[in-house]
């Protein structure tokens, strides 16, 4: 029997994910150990092997084979913009992505202005200003703290994730515009859902179960 492969995004993610494996039965005991220099985690008995991987290259994985599925942010699967299938919410990890600044840029926003849009997100913010508002903007690619950009007037507005928005208010800055929600979700390889349907069904349709006992609880 070949191991089923699941690549898990750095992080808290990869831990609730592994609670999850854990409780619809399939634990891995050497991935608690915190001074492991292992890059592959192995479940013999049920077949199946866990990797951790940088979020953004969750969906490469997946795509190319390497790995069967994924667990990763909704964010990093609409960025990535890869051929796979997206199973399941696990409705952990939620958040939304927003379109954010200072409150006198929400007039420049309603009245479609020519504007600069910072982010570490450039496809989703493309999609969104050009395919849903059909505003044109100029978008600036950061990858640090793009709370930073609209304070030292590099741009108008930014696209980024909002938790608590502790941070945009600490910083004179509001959510101006909902972009969309994410929260985790379960991503397949294409060849993988054919070839392993079985035990890929299997797991989804437990992990399904175990999502619906939690949003009860």
């Amino acid at each position: 029997m070949r191991y089923l492969t699941v690549a898990l995004a750095k992080g808290r993610l990869a831990k609730k994910a592994m609670e999850y494996f854990e409780r619809i039965g399939y634990p891995c005991e050497e991935m608690k150990d915190k001074d492991t220099r292992k890059l592959i985690f192995t479940n013999e008995e049920a077949g199946i092997r866990f990797f951790l991987a940088k979020a953004s290259d969750v969906p490469t994985y997946v795509e190319y084979g390497a790995a069967d599925l994924g667990i990763v942010g909704k964010d990093t699967i609409l960025e990535e913009g890869r051929t796979l299938f997206e199973v399941l919410d696990l409705k952990i990890g939620k958040c939304r992505m927003c379109v954010c600044g200072p409150q006198a840029s929400a007039g420049l926003l309603r009245h479609q202005e020519m504007i600069r849009v910072a982010t570490k997100y450039p496809n989703i913010a493309r999609d969104y200003f050009y395919n849903k508002k059909h505003q044109t903007v100029e978008i600036i690619k950061l990858n640090g703290s793009v709370e930073l950009a609209p304070i030292v007037g590099l741009s108008e507005v930014i696209v980024d994730i909002v938790e608590t928005g502790s941070t945009l208010r600490e910083n004179g800055l509001a959510v101006l515009e909902p972009v969309c929600d994410l929260s985790a979700r379960v991503v397949v390889n294409r060849v993988s859902m054919k070839r392993e349907s079985a035990r890929i069904g299997d797991i989804i349709r437990k992990l399904k179960a175990l999502v619906a006992e939690e949003v009860k609880a």
